[in-house]
């Protein structure tokens, strides 16, 4: 028996319900040459989302209202071509600012492009991570920013982010954006954000629950607060703060 299992295993002939069927992500940034392509035609800006002035001072300006001061120490989780950054670099004292993001070649396009002085941003401090691992982040990092990451991601990144943030002893505050849904069953279907944007809970751009944003910041350690600011596209920001044990 245990033979002829092997034998239609081998011949691709396992029962439907125990097929692994390959899913092509519905994610853009995901696509094969999608960031060589957008720098090689100067787009860099335009795949982070677009409203580039407008996003980079808000992100700026609700990290300064949940405490950022110059010699705090900040990390831009996908950051991409630096919208906050090339704001963030000139108001942190030089060295204070860290960026991740799954592409090194995007974030070195706003190193090139986007810095008014780049010798104030020391090119390693410039990571790629797809992750959430955050791999040679020194523990100094105070402050952390995840804006219009969560919402081209699965929900798993979001808990990944929350645990893997705790080895950051000195870390205050993380402010995260998502897209909510106003219920269960309304989270089922496409959803037209106040933007007009449409989101989903299967596939990017995904929306969530706000008792599941909760949910996940109480087992993952943190004290969650949602910030009644109004941000471009629709999208909710909360202010997380660890829970010291």
């Amino acid at each position: 028996m245990a033979r002829a299992t092997g034998a239609v295993e081998a011949a691709g002939c396992l029962a439907p319900e125990l097929r692994e069927t390959p899913i092509l992500s519905a994610n853009p940034y995901e696509a094969a040459g999608f960031y060589d392509t957008a720098i090689a035609s100067g787009r860099h800006r335009d795949i982070v989302g677009g409203r580039w002035e407008e996003t980079g001072r808000i992100e700026l300006a609700v990290l300064k209202d949940a405490g950022l001061l110059p010699h705090h120490h900040l990390l831009d989780i996908g950051a991409g071509s630096l919208r906050l950054g090339c704001k963030a670099v000139p108001y942190l004292e030089a060295g204070h600012y860290w960026a991740t993001d799954a592409s090194r070649e995007i974030l070195m396009a706003g190193h090139r492009c986007e810095l008014e002085d780049p010798a104030r941003l020391d090119p390693s401090q410039l990571v790629q991570d797809a992750q959430f691992a955050f791999p040679g982040i020194p523990e100094v990092i105070t402050h952390a920013i995840a804006f219009a990451v969560f919402p081209h991601l699965p929900l798993a990144y979001l808990r990944r982010a929350l645990t893997n943030l705790h080895r950051f002893p000195q870390l205050e505050r993380f402010l995260f954006t998502v897209f909510l849904a106003p219920d269960a069953a309304q989270a089922a279907q496409p959803y037209r954000q106040a933007d007009g944007v449409v989101t989903h809970d299967l596939r990017p751009p995904y929306h969530l629950l706000e008792a599941d944003v909760h949910h996940f910041a109480e087992i993952c350690g943190w004290r969650l607060d949602r910030n009644p600011v109004m941000l471009p596209r629709g999208q909710v920001l909360f202010v997380a703060e660890p829970l010291r044990r």
